[in-house]
């Protein structure tokens, strides 16, 4: 009887590797956006803001427009660029993500600012994002997870 069960068996694999190659991507694939190694920075008891930094790729022009997340009571996408030998911060209302293009929003650059967070963020903790980008008229999520790290990195 074994011996009836093993073709059986690998039919119903062969059958379950067909559906997965053929189910739709998960959304962000789908859009052609993705985002990767995203990370926070810890922060220390009592701060209220705290700072995200990621990869986003478009295959197709687009713009990230907004952030949302639980963590925070509001996110915003800032820049900070030198003026007069100052650092100077600024939230902007939209990052162009041209087509192809790895985005880099990273310390000393672009970033995400997370306002009045609601606690403290803690080594080994991951903070989840939702990135709202425009892309051909469009508005898509994109869902992240940041890994928190240590201050020093």
């Amino acid at each position: 009887m074994p011996d009836r069960l093993a073709p059986a068996a690998s039919r119903w694999a062969r059958f379950l590797a067909l559906l997965l190659a053929l189910a739709p991507p998960p959304g962000w694939a789908a859009s052609g956006i993705e985002a990767s190694d995203a990370w926070a920075r810890e922060t220390v008891p009592g701060q209220r803001v705290a700072s995200v930094y990621l990869q986003i790729r478009s295959a197709a022009p687009a713009r990230l427009i907004g952030v949302t997340t639980r963590v925070a009571k509001t996110a915003e996408i800032h820049s900070m660029k030198e003026e007069g030998g100052v650092m100077k911060m600024r939230r902007l209302d939209a990052l162009e993500l041209p087509a192809g293009t790895v985005v880099k929003l990273e310390p000393s650059g672009n970033h995400i600012m997370l306002l009045d967070i609601h606690r403290q963020l803690k080594v080994g903790e991951h903070v989840r994002l939702t990135l709202l980008v425009e892309q051909a008229g469009k508005k898509k999520s994109v869902p992240v997870i940041a890994e928190v790290r240590p201050i020093g990195q």
